[in-house]
């Protein structure tokens, strides 16, 4: 399903955990009057995904600024230092803790939690189709879990927020990741249990949180933890389903048409023609980041997010040229879709010799109405199959099945014909982590990959990553001095 419609104006939109909680309803129902028939369910579990979508809302915050811009393998970009410089800070571990780009992650997190819980708590009641109730309680489930997992791998110590709560609960203390990783493994057992396969939906309902999506989320909370055999049995599970497979042709999975495709497991979805609009803005289906990592100039981008030599080195490390680095990146030359080919003159003489590849748009592709940079159609890819088989070859690797862990990564491998991986030990290991940072680059994976496998400081110290500091981001200051200094902010910051 590429377009999940957003009924979602029963409620304003939440500014923080502290005020999330009570509503006006805007038009329509009010809610005594609604969550009564199926349709209500519906329309409440699509108005939590829609915050699945929320990326100016309530300011800018990508999955990009946290996944690639603070590793190694993108910088900020821009016209410079100063456009922007709060994130040029950011991305140099420079601790600022009052950053609206922090505040929006943290709310936008939040605002999910209470539209889940909200579906969670009042779709129990509803008369109707029981198997179709649960299977809206597990993608609730499901959403808040994502946003937790957000949460927790972001800022470590946040709220757990399992309920719709009280005013008097609006100062809840932080939990700890200790607390709240079984909580999303919880809700994550939960939504396998009740959520169909991929297969199981009809064609219209595809892009909707399946059981091999709240698998696939289990895994990687279960990897991050070190939980290496708990994650290995998941994995096992999600890969003998048989529900999904690798793309035949790894550039296919970019572009429009490779949308949904067979390796897809967990894809927030974008359309070209929501009539979006800029602005803290709580309606668009259409994604900003196409144009933020567009190139300038004639491309009509703002040159955001670039790819940094260090990562198009690592599709060399072979001694040849890695096959998707094509795909990935954008270099001098190349034809950027229907916009052109990409020299410097082009872009308006800005320096960069790389552009994101996998966020391209073609002209073609824009919106056919309305401004086309708010309503991006390209769609998130967050979690592939192929990132399933390489976290399958870690967990195998350590719980000592080599065997495994070669064939996992192998068959990765394989789909762009570069020979088997032959090594063992540490080796082994290494070609594991580099096969993700080329099959996953720019999607979002890289910082969490480098923290979780305590490899952050040797690859980010040269950019002013500590070790035991900036492994979280700190606690937006504006939510700790809300809490009236129940939150207690990060280490080091």
């Amino acid at each position: 399903m590429k377009y999940i419609p957003l009924i979602i104006t029963i409620f304003l939109l939440p500014s923080c955990v502290g005020d999330f909680l009570e509503r006006e309803p805007i038009i329509g129902s009010v809610e005594d009057n609604f969550y009564q028939t199926e349709a209500d369910a519906i329309a409440a579990v699509n108005a939590a995904y829609a915050a699945l979508q929320f990326e100016m809302t309530p300011g800018g915050h990508f999955r990009w600024f946290w996944g690639d811009m603070m590793s190694d393998d993108t910088e900020k970009g821009g016209e410079g230092d100063n456009d922007q410089f709060e994130l040029k800070q950011l991305e140099s571990f420079q601790g600022l803790t009052n950053t609206e780009y922090l505040q929006a992650e943290w709310e936008a997190n939040y605002e999910g939690i209470y539209r889940a819980n909200k579906v969670i708590e009042k779709v129990p009641e509803i008369e109707m189709n029981e198997s179709k109730k649960n299977a809206i309680i597990g993608e609730a489930k499901f959403i808040r879990a994502w946003f937790h997992y957000n949460l927790v791998t972001l800022f470590g110590n946040a709220p757990l927020v399992d309920h719709v709560l009280l005013p008097s609960e609006y100062n809840i203390p932080q939990n700890t990741p200790a607390e709240i990783w079984p909580f999303i493994a919880a809700d994550l057992q939960d939504a396998i249990n009740v959520l169909p396969l991929r297969s199981q939906y009809p064609i219209e309902d595809l892009g909707r949180i399946t059981k091999g999506a709240a698998q696939a989320l289990l895994a990687k909370s279960y990897a991050y933890q070190n939980n290496w055999g708990d994650a290995l049995s998941v994995l096992n599970d999600l890969i003998n389903s048989g529900e999904y497979t690798l793309a035949i042709d790894y550039g296919s999975i970019f572009t429009e048409a490779g949308e949904n495709g067979p390796e897809s497991i967990f894809e927030i979805q974008y359309m070209n023609a929501s009539g979006g609009n800029w602005g803290r803005n709580n309606a668009n289906e259409g994604t900003f980041s196409n144009v933020f990592q567009r190139a300038r100039g004639q491309f009509e981008g703002y040159g955001f997010n670039i790819p940094t030599q260090d990562l198009v080195d690592e599709f060399f490390a072979e001694g040849f040229e890695d096959p998707r680095l094509f795909y990935t990146v954008f270099r001098e030359g190349d034809d950027m879709g229907d916009r052109g080919v990409f020299t410097k003159d082009a872009t308006g003489g800005f320096p960069h010799d790389y552009y994101n590849r996998k966020s391209f748009n073609s002209k073609s592709e824009e919106a056919p109405f309305g401004d086309p940079n708010p309503n991006g159609g390209t769609n998130d890819r967050v979690i592939r199959y192929a990132d399933m088989l390489l976290l399958h070859a870690e967990a195998a690797y350590q719980t000592g099945d080599e065997s495994a862990a070669k064939m996992s990564l192998n068959e990765v491998r394989a789909r762009v014909e570069l020979d088997p991986v032959t090594a063992s030990g540490q080796d082994l290991l290494d070609a594991i982590y580099h096969e993700r940072r080329v099959e996953l680059a720019l999607e979002g994976h890289r910082f969490v990959d480098l923290v979780r496998t305590k490899r952050a400081q040797e690859e980010l110290g040269p950019l002013g990553y500590v070790e035991g500091v900036h492994n979280f981001l700190p606690i937006p200051e504006f939510e700790i001095i809300k809490s009236n200094g129940v939150y207690i902010q990060n280490p080091g910051y």
